[in-house]
């Protein structure tokens, strides 16, 4: 079974980076590694595919 595309879903920003979302992922890889990427969204908030 395949899991649905995360850009599918509602309310997912698609386009270029802001500076300002590259700084909160930036910072939230350098505190907590870059183990899983599926705690991304929920944990800072950013809701990109």
């Amino acid at each position: 079974m395949v899991r649905p595309p995360c850009c599918d879903k509602g309310g997912v920003k698609k386009g270029p980076w802001t500076p300002e979302e590259d700084i909160i992922l930036v910072t939230y890889i350098q505190e907590h590694g870059p183990g899983n990427w599926r705690a991304v969204p929920t944990n800072t908030g950013l809701l990109r595919c």
